[in-house]
């Protein structure tokens, strides 16, 4: 099991989720190598982009990201996304462990749209997302 008991995740998660915050995104990194405890890592303001340059090729880590698209002219919507990140140089016995943990992850990071599994950083462009996202939320006007 991941152990996520530091009260820090809770309020990084909180404040991702808040209207009235800036931050857009956390993550989740572990405290060593040979440790199943999770810790936050990072907080930012910067989305999908800013994320994608702090992951580390040889970490697995966990993010949180609020996304905000807009499907027309008229409107904006916020949805939630959880990354399993395992990055191309990660160890092998991490990455054995990442499927028990990413349950233990969702248990704490509860409300989220979609969860998009990354190996490479290309796998978190946001238009892909964007359009995963209308998809999950039954408003895609634009026929994809």
């Amino acid at each position: 099991m991941a152990d996520l008991t530091d009260p820090k995740i809770n309020e990084a998660y909180l404040d991702v989720r808040s209207d009235k915050s800036d931050t857009n995104w956390l993550l989740l990194d572990y405290e060593s190598d040979g440790s199943d405890k999770l810790q936050v890592a990072q907080i930012g303001t910067g989305g999908l982009s800013e994320l994608r340059e702090v992951l580390d090729e040889s970490k697995a880590s966990y993010a949180y990201v609020r996304v905000q698209y807009s499907n027309d002219k008229e409107s904006k919507r916020e949805k939630f996304v959880l990354v399993v990140w395992i990055g191309p140089r990660c160890k092998v016995m991490r990455k054995a462990k990442i499927s028990v943990h990413s349950a233990d992850v969702k248990n704490v990071l509860r409300v989220f749209s979609i969860e998009v599994a990354a190996r490479e950083k290309d796998d978190l462009n946001e238009d892909p997302i964007v359009v995963r996202l209308r998809k999950a939320g039954g408003a895609s006007y634009d026929g994809v």
